[in-house]
Parts: C-alpha cells; sequence; structure tokens
C-alpha cells in the first residue's frame, strides 16, 4: 500500500478514535498514535523509521501544523511560502528552494490555514479572502484564499528567530557597525523620535527590536501593531495592543488610528508602532508632537527621501490639510530617519542614517550622518570581480559577499538638545 493512503487512513482512524466532545493531552494524542501504527505494522509491513515518520507527521497533523511543522521546527529557515497544495518554497540562508513534501488536498492545506487564523482570533473566507495573522512564537503570517488566490490558498510565513535579536548580533552580522551601535543607543535613551524605512524582508522589524532593548527599563511603553509581532524584552511595564479587523458584517473593526488614540490617554512614556501604511500616520505624528519623545515606527521605503514622501501621502489620506503644513508636521515630528536594504547577497545592512534636521521653504532638510559603501569591483581577465580583503583572492560578483561599509559623512547631529537634556555628551 502507499504510503500516503497508509498515512490517510491511520489519520482518519485516529480522529475518530478521539470524540470532540474531549479534549486530550499531547501524550494521549501521541499513545493513540502508536497503538494505530502498531496494529497496522501487523497487516502490513513498516520500517522502524517509516513508523517513527508516520507517528511525527501523524502527530504534526492532528496537534500542529501538518506537514508545515517540520519547516518551522528547522531554525535555519526563515521563510515559508505556500503556493496552492503542491508548490511549497523556503528561504534558507537568504535564498529559496522548493520542497519536496506537497499537502494531500486543498482541503487539508485550508484547514491548517483555518486553524492558524482562528488562533490569532482572526477569521478568513471567501467573503474576506485577505488575512494577516500570526503564530504563537511571533512569526507573520500572510494568508490570501480564493477566488483572489487562482490557483489555491497562498500562505506566508516569515518565522521570527526564537532568541532575540539583539544590537549587538546585528553588529557581529556586519548589519551596522560598533560606531553606529552606540550612537544609535545614545539616540534612544536621550528620546530622540526614529523611522525605520526599507523594503521588505530588510529588517525593519528586527532593528525595532534591537532599538527598544536600550529603552530604559523603568519606562513605561505601548506598542501598536496590526499584527503582534514584536518582540520587547527587559521592559516591565508595558502594554501591548492589536489591531481588529472587521467582522462578517464589516461592524467592530478596531483600526491602528483607534489603538494610537486610546493609547495617548494610557500615559505613555513611549509608543511603538509596528508599521504605518495608511491615515495612521498622522496619528503616530501628532502624537510624537505632542509630548510622546522617544517614539519608534517603521514603513516601507525605497530611501530616506522616499520614505517621506510616502508618509506625505498617507497622512494626506488621513487628513484634509495643506501639503505644506505635512511637511512642516513630519519634520517637527521625526529626528531620525534610518534607511535598511538588503543587498544582492541576501545580506540586510544599514544603508543610511539621516537627522531630519528641519523645515524651511517648503522642503524637508535632511542631514545624512552615515552612509553605507560599497567597494568597487575590479576588472580582471575581461569579468568584473570583487577584491576580497582576507587575502582569499578574486571573488566572483554573483557569488561574493558584498564588500563595504557604514561610514560617516562628516556631518554632525545638529539638533542636540534631547542629548544635553538627558545628561549625554553633545558630541
Amino acid at each position: 500500500m502507499d504510503y500516503y493512503e497508509i498515512k490517510k487512513g491511520l489519520r482518519a482512524e485516529i480522529m475518530e478514535a478521539m470524540p470532540p466532545q474531549r479534549q486530550y493531552s499531547d501524550e494521549e494524542i501521541m499513545h493513540i498514535i502508536e497503538s494505530r501504527i502498531q496494529s497496522k505494522s501487523q497487516e502490513t509491513y513498516m520500517s522502524i523509521v517509516t513508523r517513527l515518520t508516520l507517528k511525527q507527521e501523524l502527530f504534526n497533523a492532528i496537534r500542529r501544523l501538518d506537514l508545515l511543522q517540520e519547516l518551522l521546527d528547522d531554525r535555519e529557515i526563515t521563510e515559508i511560502m505556500v503556493n496552492g497544495s503542491g508548490a511549497i518554497f523556503y528561504e534558507k540562508g537568504g535564498r529559496l528552494y522548493p520542497w519536496h513534501k506537497r499537502f494531500e488536498s486543498t482541503e487539508k492545506l485550508e484547514d491548517v490555514i483555518q486553524q492558524i487564523v482562528s488562533r490569532s482570533n482572526r477569521q478568513v473566507n471567501e467573503a474576506s479572502p485577505i488575512v494577516d495573522a500570526r503564530l504563537e512564537d511571533g512569526s507573520r503570517v500572510n494568508v490570501v484564499l480564493r477566488p483572489v488566490a487562482i490557483d489555491g490558498p497562498i500562505l506566508t510565513i516569515r518565522k521570527f528567530s526564537a532568541e532575540a535579536v539583539t544590537m549587538d548580533r546585528l553588529v557581529r552580522w556586519g548589519s551596522l557597525s560598533l560606531e553606529v551601535a552606540g550612537f544609535l543607543e545614545k539616540l534612544v535613551f536621550a528620546g530622540y523620535n526614529i523611522f525605520i524605512s526599507g523594503s521588505t524582508g530588510s529588517g525593519k522589524t528586527t532593528m525595532l527590536n534591537a532599538l527598544a532593548g536600550y529603552i530604559p527599563p523603568d519606562e513605561r511603553v505601548i506598542t501598536i501593531e496590526d499584527s503582534a509581532e514584536l518582540q520587547i524584552r527587559g521592559i516591565e511595564n508595558l502594554v501591548r495592543l492589536e489591531a481588529r479587523n472587521a467582522d462578517a458584517d464589516g461592524a467592530h473593526e478596531i483600526s491602528i488610528r483607534d489603538l494610537i488614540r486610546s493609547a495617548l490617554r494610557m500615559r505613555p512614556d513611549r509608543l511603538l508602532v509596528g508599521e504605518v501604511r495608511g491615515p495612521e500616520a498622522i496619528d503616530m505624528l501628532s502624537a510624537m508632537n505632542t509630548g510622546h519623545d522617544g517614539s519608534l515606527s517603521t514603513g516601507h521605503g525605497n530611501s530616506v527621501r522616499d520614505m517621506m514622501a510616502r508618509l506625505e501621502t498617507m497622512v494626506l489620506m488621513g487628513t484634509d490639510i495643506p501639503l505644506e503644513a505635512v511637511r512642516q508636521q513630519i519634520a517637527s515630528a521625526l529626528d531620525i530617519v534610518i534607511h535598511l536594504g538588503r543587498l544582492r547577497d541576501k545580506t540586510r545592512k544599514v544603508l543610511e542614517v539621516t537627522e531630519i534636521e528641519g523645515y524651511d521653504h517648503g522642503e524637508i532638510i535632511y542631514n545624512p550622518l552615515y552612509k553605507f559603501e560599497e567597494e568597487p569591483l575590479v576588472r580582471e581577465s575581461g569579468t568584473y570581480t570583487v577584491l576580497a580583503k582576507q587575502g582569499k583572492g578574486l571573488w566572483h560578483p554573483d557569488t561574493a559577499k558584498v564588500m563595504g561599509r557604514l561610514k560617516p559623512t562628516g556631518n554632525s547631529l545638529k539638533n542636540v538638545q534631547k542629548l544635553l537634556a538627558a545628561g549625554l555628551p553633545a558630541d
């Protein structure tokens, strides 16, 4: 008999032996699985390896996330992409690989999706086919169902590290220099409003978590997110808020805007807005402009200037005020913008740290403090290669690690009042 037919039959028997009225522990479920496999092995020969594999896969199918659990348990895998029941891909070491396993049916994939979504107190169906959710460990989940997804359900899981990514780890990974990390530590401690920009997958949430590690532990911090992903540690007085989608009747929605307005009544020292995508930008800027210094947020942008232009658009989505007033609000609210990028060698790095110096004659004034400079390619034997620094010769540009570092521009921080107020040196 085919392995998958055996597995399918065993699963049906196990589910039939477990009345839904009763709650089963993991140990009880494992005992039922083992007994059914033992009985089946007396009818059909199964090797020890096959029995152990069946045992784990059946447990994952009943108690966990079916065959995806194997990918979730692999710490080196950072992203899982399911394109319908028959195509699964994963990211490992910054590169994509196809997976040889597939779901038995579209219905089984939909069961796993509903299991994930229900745990986040969300719902997804044909009437509302798109939803963002999260796993218990904080991993980010996006689901798109039919009729929007033509070829079947689409499930994307961006895994979060089991260990908190600190600034020290980012420095060891080469995402930024020790000098810049020390500079950012002073800014966070002193209460500068910092905005993190970057493309998808550039590490914005990771950087926000790392920066939050510099917040003094005696402050009251409120996090506001569309789907809770931040892993803030070391803060006892921490309040976590999560938006809620509208129900099937289109009612009872709680937006990021609602949460920001409510958070301002909770006596926060700092607000951490996970990501701004729309009109909530005006509420975030207003909070920063009304005494909530030291707030942090993120957004999608291709550069610092592009991010500011997108913020302008977001604000105009939420209020009808002149563009000049919008730019004045942005320049007054934000102190520092950190721009991240994912380079061609799949590494994530800080590409720019820029001060928002102010506003003058209709334009936001930028003061670049650090910029990433890549070392140029060297031409040899008719092809471009990258000169290695460790004496390993010449690397081909398609496989070489990008060489470069975050360098100071020579400009000094102009707005030093917050540093001085915090008792820190202004140099």
